[in-house]
């Protein structure tokens, strides 16, 4: 391409860009602020719902094996439902780009609330299982649509507050899940934990069927195009390589050793899906799921980078129970600190940034706040008291409430429409993984580590295979005297090991804040031209103008 075509060409993308975004401002503009109210609170009604189904099956879950005599399924509960949503999440980023926000969102919606319906009557555990990994593919799609439908209905510098205030429910209903779901279980019966989400859902579908609409499509594509552009060759090694990894992380150390046959032959195939899916996405180029230009763009891969790590989960609630003595329902309470310090920061930050304009400055301040938090927690000794375990966790919630949120604002405020979907999905893609994978190997370095400390020494003469054998909640009766103590500092070393697992990845955060360019989000059209000049003419090498 000759230096005059590709000036007027990069002139036409910039007005194009800019022609897109002040159509996709005006969007949130013009509604009338009731209305807004409305449709927030429908999308508020459905994140909730998905919320607490990740949480609200723990309490529920003695209540069903009982009913279905079905112990050796409880682990495919929740890993179904995991599953799904996050090897899906990547696929709805396709089909948001090419049909109606509006209408994939309300599907996913329909089979989220099927699937909890299915779960409702099941009538025995297989039936309970399917309905979960049926939510599953819905909880994907909504989590997704939620962000792109406040990008398409909030104006730019008001998004920071709203999607602030959205995550922040997420966190509380996660939270709050265990309790909500203990209490239907003791005064109704656990099928209302699935119930629930039935009318909540119909609230939502009704607010968005009756006051969202969605941006018109720009090209009209036919049936035939958009096969080709969805990228079914990519979706299909993408699938069982997530599936593969997913159930390496959850069995081993649990259900197989980490070095059988099994575990090994999981991480291996998800490796070699894993190229097979890179070189499919360098094939496509622009058609890929995950386009090369756009995952590139730093604007994607650092605030991508930033979730990922920032999603890490920590062990506090084991730490509660086996050193603390607490009940489940009371580790659940002793968390309040950190879920607490996470909403207040995350709307707060929200409010600041929409004032300010600026994200990179609160992710990098929150990735080392969470840091300096995740860093303490790993001092937590066994004669710790409120003062330590309440501000150490203060702390770390912080810093992740801080910055968790603007990964996906940052995204939205720097790429232009046509690839808000893709780029949005991938970062909440890259959230989910983290959570998943820092919960699975921060397990495994628990249970090694408990393995690997305990010897008759440290235990006051006890026997180890006793030690690492009993519930956490039986420790105190089957252990006394010095025998105890040893037995607690041995679970305190083993928790904090486990510790080491966040603290690393919250430290890797501070370069996905570093890779985030500072730019306002007041000043959104210059930085729209920059980005899609950018990526289009990364794109120029794989497949030309088109």
């Amino acid at each position: 391409m000759d230096d005059s075509k590709q000036s007027r060409w990069k002139e036409a993308s910039s007005t194009s860009a800019s022609s897109e975004e002040h159509e996709h401002e005006a969007l949130g503009q013009n509604l009338e602020s009731w209305r807004v109210a409305v449709i927030m609170t429908g999308l508020s009604l459905s994140i909730l719902c998905v919320a607490l189904d990740t949480t609200i099956m723990a309490t529920a879950i003695p209540r069903i094996t009982d009913e279905f005599n079905s112990l050796a399924d409880i682990g495919w509960y929740g890993s179904a439902y995991q599953l799904t949503s996050c090897s899906l999440t990547l696929t709805f980023g396709k089909l948001f780009t090419f049909y109606s926000t509006k209408w994939v969102y309300l599907i996913v919606l329909a089979i989220f609330e099927l699937g909890s319906l299915i779960c409702g009557v099941a009538p025995n555990s297989t039936s309970l299982i399917i309905g979960r990994a049926i939510a599953g593919i819905g909880t994907s799609g909504i989590y997704a649509g939620c962000f792109l439908i406040i990008a398409q209905t909030i104006p730019l510098k008001r998004r920071p507050l709203v999607t602030s205030i959205i995550g922040s429910l997420y966190g509380v209903a996660s939270m709050a899940g265990p309790l909500i779901g203990g209490a239907l279980t003791d005064h109704a019966t656990w099928r209302w934990c699935f119930y629930i989400n039935l009318p909540a859902g119909a609230v939502t579908a009704l607010f968005i069927v009756l006051l969202y609409k969605a941006p018109r499509q720009k090209r009209q594509t036919s049936l035939r195009a958009v096969a080709v552009e969805l990228d079914i060759p990519g979706t299909v090694s993408c699938l069982p390589c997530v599936i593969c990894l997913l159930l390496a992380l959850q069995w081993g150390g649990a259900k197989y050793a980490w070095d059988s046959p099994r575990i090994i032959a999981l991480f291996i195939s998800s490796a070699g899906l894993l190229l097979i899916f890179v070189l499919i996405q360098w094939g496509q180029q622009g058609r890929a799921t995950v386009p090369p230009a756009l995952i590139s763009n730093r604007d994607v891969w650092g605030p991508a980078l930033y979730a990922f790590c920032l999603s890490a989960s920590f062990m506090l609630p084991i730490w509660f129970q086996s050193i603390k003595s607490a009940t489940a329902t009371e580790s659940g309470l002793m968390n309040l600190p950190m879920l607490i310090s996470t909403t207040v920061t995350s709307i707060i930050t929200g409010f600041l940034v929409g004032k300010i304009g600026y994200c990179a400055p609160f992710m990098l301040l929150g990735s080392v706040l969470g840091a300096i938090g995740a860093g303490l927690l790993t001092t937590l000794s066994i004669h710790s008291g409120p003062s330590k375990w309440i501000s150490y966790q203060a702390l770390y919630g912080a810093g992740a409430g801080m910055g968790i949120q603007l990964a996906v604002t940052t995204v939205q405020a720097a790429i232009p429409p046509g690839d808000l979907p893709s780029a949005t999905v991938i970062v909440l893609f890259f959230q989910m993984m983290g959570g998943a994978v820092s919960v699975s190997v921060a397990q495994a370095v628990f249970q090694n580590g408990l393995l690997a400390t305990c010897t008759k020494e440290d235990v006051g003469g006890a026997d180890c295979g006793r030690v690492v054998g009993v519930g956490l909640g039986e420790l105190r009766r089957e252990f006394s005297g010095d025998s105890l103590q040893g037995v607690l500092r041995v679970y305190n070393g083993a928790v904090t090991r486990a510790f080491f697992v966040g603290v690393a990845m919250v430290c890797l955060a501070v370069l996905g804040a570093v890779g985030v360019r500072w730019f306002s989000v007041k000043t959104s059209s210059a930085r729209t031209s920059m980005s899609i000049n950018s990526m289009n003419r990364g794109r120029e090498g794989g497949e030309g103008v088109r």
